[in-house]
């Protein structure tokens, strides 16, 4: 019984693309049991909408300072073990010159909430790669900043912006994060950036410590509401110099689920299959993609300073994680049926 409504709300959200709130607490609570059949029909929705095209982004980890204490992160402040580093402006047009080369037409800029990266950094570096590249887009995960910085960096040629916002739940948020880091803070800053006409990207953790299932209904909830044009979901990963550092990690199998119940819930959403989910399993990735995914994102970053951006322990940094390896990643999209293209694979509306 339990089974038959479990596959019916799954045909109803691939249906309808939304749930009541109980419903959805009943999905992340009993889905798993129906993952293959939820996987199945959030393929299928990605196919209507991008085909079996699976776009590519050359991630830049531009700094692993931080003036933040989040507590589930390797590169929190408290951190006194983490090898900082900063990139220059210089070495992240190389990174994007190595990248357009193998065919990158997206950058990300990704890093802490670092000081040096000022307004007239980050607006200098950004209009320096839009000059060199007119093609590409540029795309930050820089983290919070004020309404007038995003501006600033949306006119000098900003297209996108990466700011999950972890959970949906005050209460929740406060047990990851110091006081001094709000929701409420955080949502502000999602809707500026919308307001602003960046392309925006949310998401959230997966078994995160002291998760719930109503806490989970809340994201799909405020996904439904929000509409990003990105969503970046992957399984919480303990970091050993925390303070979760012995919680246990988020499961395959609940990540899996959400990625095809967000795909249900927004068809046109860019979705990645993220590095979290290639950590915990060799073929994370693709089982991202065959649950409705159609982003990966390979390391562009030196060689030297990738190992040292280590949110959680084991990140993966080389093999089809590194961009350079960009022919193992298309046979590992080819061999269950998708193609890596060279786009800058934009939402479609």
């Amino acid at each position: 019984m339990k089974n038959e409504k479990t596959r019916q709300l799954i045909e109803r959200l691939a249906k309808d693309h939304t749930l009541d709130f109980d419903e959805y607490v009943f999905l992340c609570e009993n889905g798993e049991s129906e993952l293959e059949y939820a996987s199945h029909l959030a393929e299928q929705i990605r196919q209507e909408v991008y085909g079996r095209d699976v776009y590519i982004r050359g991630l830049i980890e531009v700094s692993n300072y931080c003036k933040n204490d989040c507590l589930y992160c390797g590169i929190r402040r408290s951190n006194r073990d983490c090898e900082r580093y900063r990139l220059d402006k210089q070495t992240i047009l190389s990174c994007c010159d190595e990248g357009y080369a193998l065919g990158f037409r997206t950058f990300v800029l990704q890093g802490g909430e670092d000081s040096h990266f000022t307004d007239d950094f980050v607006c200098d570096t950004v209009g320096a790669i839009k000059e060199k590249y007119p093609d590409a887009a540029v795309t930050l995960s820089l983290g919070e900043r004020s309404r007038e910085s995003y501006k600033a960096l949306r006119e000098a040629g900003a297209d996108r912006y990466l700011l999950r916002h972890e959970t949906a739940d005050s209460e929740h948020y406060a047990r990851l994060h110091p006081s001094n880091l709000t929701l409420e803070s955080r949502m502000k800053c999602l809707y500026d950036l919308r307001e602003l006409g960046y392309q925006v990207g949310c998401g959230f953790m997966v078994g995160s410590p002291y998760q719930t299932s109503e806490n989970l209904a809340k994201d799909l909830a405020f996904i439904e509401k929000f509409r990003p044009d990105m969503c970046g979901i992957g399984p919480f990963i303990a970091h050993h110099a925390t303070p979760f550092a012995s919680f246990e990690s988020g499961t395959l199998e609940k990540t899996l689920l959400m990625l095809a119940m967000v795909r249900m819930i927004h068809p046109n959403v860019l979705l990645p299959a993220t590095t979290a989910l290639g950590t915990i399993h060799d073929r994370g990735r693709e089982m991202g993609i065959l649950a409705g995914a159609n982003v990966i994102m390979p390391n562009l970053s030196p060689a030297e300073d990738r190992l040292k951006y280590m949110l959680y322990d084991n990140k993966l940094s080389s093999g089809a994680e590194a961009a350079e390896n960009k022919r193992d990643l298309e046979r590992r999209m080819e061999d269950i049926g998708y193609r890596i293209v060279t786009a800058r694979g934009d939402v479609k509306r």
